[in-house]
């Protein structure tokens, strides 16, 4: 994961533009589709990649960067004197590339846009659910390409079939000083990460109909695949069920049965469960079935505090 995520987010971004700077098209019509390529895979990256690590501003970083090479070459070499066309194999093939780049990035940025509309289901509004601190939506949207969740939608796939609930799932990430989402690249202690401990509210008010206190919180990267959910918090609100999970060891102040107001504090984050690092797992479902899994219900959209939230959207908690 940590050669993918240097592959992906720091040496190909760099690279492009590098190339842009230093190897520009020797021609115009080559030049204008080097700089669209280039910005097309900048472009998707940042919309498609997950900027937990490394930081979440580095995509505007890059989208400076290239501006600023867009816009100096011409001043280096003049884009006036070069022929229109690409002379030679080499020139011809760096078109190519470039066309190539351009349909690659159009295509993923384009599908990452669309994880923005509204899933096909019903939509619950929520209140937000966080206390003081600002956060980074991990996983959400409505197409599996932006939110890792949506594959669970999948009915051929039998093992889907208790966790179908979570497929509009909304993973927060903390953000602490500078953007860093943690101190250090990813440290096995969860207490490193700016989300463990903060604190979680009731966004709905409704019953308490489950609810877990007592599962440990791992060091990263272990994780219980077995209780997936971890200590979490099951609220019925009106015909839906909120569920708020991997939920800090021993934090939580609500139980089953009790009744709660929006903004009611509920718990604190955690890393228990299936979490491979610590984070707020949040997502909206139909009461399952009688003697089914009790995440299994038909899944639901989330709008949270009037926004349906995407991988690399922010949201700031409310002071009190």
């Amino acid at each position: 994961m940590n050669v993918l995520i240097l592959t992906v987010q720091l040496a190909l971004p760099l690279a492009l533009l590098l190339a842009l700077v230093f190897l520009p098209a020797g021609s115009l019509l080559g030049f204008v589709l080097q700089a669209l390529g280039t910005g097309a895979v900048l472009f998707a990256l940042a919309r498609v990649a997950q900027w937990a690590v490394p930081v979440w501003w580095l995509p505007r970083v890059y989208a400076g960067l290239w501006l600023v090479a867009v816009l100096v070459q011409p001043l280096r070499k003049g884009l006036a004197g070069l022929p229109l066309l690409p002379d030679g194999p080499w020139g011809w093939g760096g078109l190519v590339l470039s066309l190539l780049l351009l349909g690659l990035g159009g295509w993923y940025g384009a599908q990452a846009l669309a994880g923005r509309r509204l899933p096909p289901v019903e939509v619950v509004d929520i209140a937000n659910p966080f206390g003081p601190g600002r956060y980074l939506v991990g996983h959400g949207g409505s197409n599996l390409l932006v939110n890792g969740h949506v594959k669970t939608l999948d009915a051929a796939v039998a093992r889907f079939k208790p966790w179908r609930g979570q497929s509009y799932a909304v993973d927060f990430f903390g953000l602490g000083p500078w953007g860093l989402r943690a101190r250090g690249w990813r440290p096995a202690d969860p207490a490193a990460y700016a989300i463990f401990g903060a604190m979680v509210r009731a966004p709905c008010a409704g019953t308490v109909v489950a609810a877990e206190n007592g599962m440990p919180d791992y060091d990263v990267p272990q994780m219980d695949e077995v209780n997936r959910l971890g200590n979490h918090v099951i609220l019925r609100c009106g015909d839906v069920e909120i569920v708020l999970a991997h939920l800090r060891q021993g934090s939580l102040s609500a139980g089953p049965g009790d009744r709660v107001a929006v903004g009611t504090p509920l718990g604190e984050a955690g890393n228990s469960g299936a979490s491979t690092e610590p984070h707020l797992h949040i997502h909206a479902q139909r009461p399952a079935a009688e003697g089914e899994p009790p995440i299994s219900g038909e899944p639901l959209g989330l709008r949270i505090a009037g926004r349906f939230l995407v991988r690399g959207d922010r949201l700031q908690g409310r002071a009190s």
